[in-house]
């Protein structure tokens, strides 16, 4: 199969064009670098030519209320170019428990996604992923100091992007699923115990300390970030995660 993949040099989409070119099938990453410009369309026709799936990893570059028009342009040009090229399947990449927490902007530029994607005329798969492990760091750094770290008791399911990655990959070159296949990490921590298991593992001996107002999760009601029913949970350990990185 031709599957072209927007944003298919970042984190996730360099792992899925690896993983679908180690397979047999013809993985193009699709990029401003190769001249493919989402936000303007420029390119886009030219990326999609021929392909049987395109799979959208592309990301807005602030979390905040600029998030829901870089959803919204991006997404109505990646479908109509779609539309125009005959592909038959489009994937994305987006959260579990995303239309659970209405307090961020950028979950609901995230469900805005989702929405373009299914009220379009191409068939289509949504792959819901809870938190990458990769992320926790960046996470640590918003609310901290040189002497504190500051996180709210918000329960999370964080998984490794390679297994993220691996599912995207799956999806891609299946049947349009018409709807959701929810992917989560094997352990739920609350968000300051991930913090503190994190320090420990690089040596920083900063104190956590719990804060229900620190940072974009402290947004987060309940368990809404945890996944429900028949997720599929994937097999990599923060520990086993932490132990490879060193």
């Amino acid at each position: 199969m031709k599957i072209a993949v927007l944003g298919g040099t970042g984190l996730i989409g360099s792992q899925v064009v690896r993983l679908l070119s180690d397979h047999g099938h013809e993985a193009v990453p699709l990029s401003p670098s190769s001249g493919v410009d989402l936000l303007s369309g420029q390119g886009l026709d030219d990326g999609l030519k021929g392909a049987d799936v395109v799979v959208n990893l592309t990301n807005s570059p602030t979390f905040d209320d600029k998030s829901p028009d870089f959803f919204r342009t991006t997404m109505d040009n990646m479908v109509a170019a779609a539309q125009r090229q005959g592909v038959g399947h489009a994937v994305i990449l987006s959260i579990v428990g995303v239309d659970q927490v209405p307090g961020l902007d950028y979950y609901r530029a995230k469900v805005l996604q989702e929405d373009i994607l299914k009220a379009g005329p191409v068939p289509w798969s949504i792959v819901r992923a809870t938190q990458f492990f990769e992320f926790v760091p960046a996470v640590l750094s918003w609310t901290s100091d040189e002497h504190t770290v500051r996180l709210p008791a918000t329960p999370v399911q964080p998984l490794a992007s390679a297994d993220i990655a691996a599912e995207v990959a799956k999806v891609s070159v299946g049947a349009p699923l018409n709807g959701y296949r929810n992917v989560a990490g094997p352990e739920v921590f609350t968000l300051d115990e991930l913090g503190r298991i994190a320090l420990e593992a690089n040596g920083d001996h900063r104190p956590v300390v719990v804060d229900p107002t620190a940072g974009m999760f402290a947004a987060v009601p309940g368990d809404a970030l945890i996944a429900k029913g028949d997720a599929h949970l994937a097999a990599t350990t923060f520990g086993e995660w932490l132990a490879a990185k060193k």
